[in-house]
C-alpha cells in the first residue's frame, strides 16, 4: 500500500514537541522543519508524554542491539518553536520506527478524523481514511532524544498534580474531592 505524506521530511534540520500558552490553557505542537518547508501539527499533552518516553524506550534498545552505533548524545540547546506556528492538522495517531539503512528515526502522524463517514464500522468506531493528512520525519537519534528532553521539560512544567486526587492545581487553588469538603483547598 502507498501512503501519501502531506508533509514527507527526509531529513529534517529541526524537529521539536513544545507548549505555548499558560499551564492549564496551552497548545502543544510538534513542529519539523527541512529547508523552508515547516510542519507544525497539534498534539495533546499525553501524546507529547508518550512520544518522549517511546524515544528513549527506542534509543535505549538501540543502542543495547547495536553497540557499534555512536550513542545519541544529548545536545547542548534544547530546540524551540519557530514561529509563526500555523498548525496543519490535529494529530490523532503516531508512530515511532528506525531506518537502520539510513540510521535515522522515523515519526508518522497522522491526522484525526473530523467527520464520521459511511464507512463507520457497526460499533461506530471510524474507519481508518486514506485521505487524512499524513507527515513523516526522519531525524537523527542525537536530534530525537532533544525532542524528547524538551518534550519530558514541556509536560514536567505545567500546573502540579494534588498529592490526593491527582488532578491539576490551578493557580487559584484547588478543592480536592478526596477531603470530602472537610479541609481547605489546597495551593502551590
Amino acid at each position: 500500500m502507498d501512503q501519501h505524506f502531506t508533509y514527507d521530511f527526509e531529513s529534517v534540520t529541526h524537529i521539536v514537541a513544545d507548549a505555548v500558552g499558560q499551564p492549564g490553557r496551552r497548545t502543544f505542537f510538534l513542529q519539523a522543519r527541512q529547508g523552508r518547508r515547516v510542519a507544525s501539527l497539534i498534539v495533546e499533552k499525553q501524546q507529547v508524554a508518550a512520544l518522549a518516553a517511546s524515544v528513549l524506550q527506542l534509543l535505549d534498545e538501540l543502542e543495547s542491539q547495536h553497540p557499534d552505533l555512536e550513542p545519541a548524545v544529548s545536545p547542548k540547546q534544547l530546540p524551540r518553536l519557530e514561529e509563526p506556528i500555523d498548525p496543519a492538522f490535529r494529530v490523532g495517531q503516531l508512530g515511532l520506527g528506525y531506518d537502520e539503512g539510513k540510521d535515522l528515526m522515523v515519526l508518522v502522524a497522522q491526522a484525526l478524523p473530523t467527520e464520521p463517514t459511511d464507512e463507520d464500522d457497526e460499533e461506530g468506531g471510524v474507519a481508518m481514511q486514506d485521505d487524512l493528512p499524513r507527515a513523516r520525519f526522519f531525524a537523527t537519534r542525537t536530534q530525537m532524544r532533544a525532542l524528547s528532553e524538551k518534550a519530558l521539560k514541556s509536560v514536567e512544567s505545567g500546573r502540579p498534580d494534588c498529592p490526593l486526587c491527582g488532578r491539576p492545581i490551578d493557580a487559584a487553588g484547588h478543592f480536592c474531592p478526596r477531603t470530602n469538603g472537610h479541609a481547605y483547598p489546597l495551593a502551590f
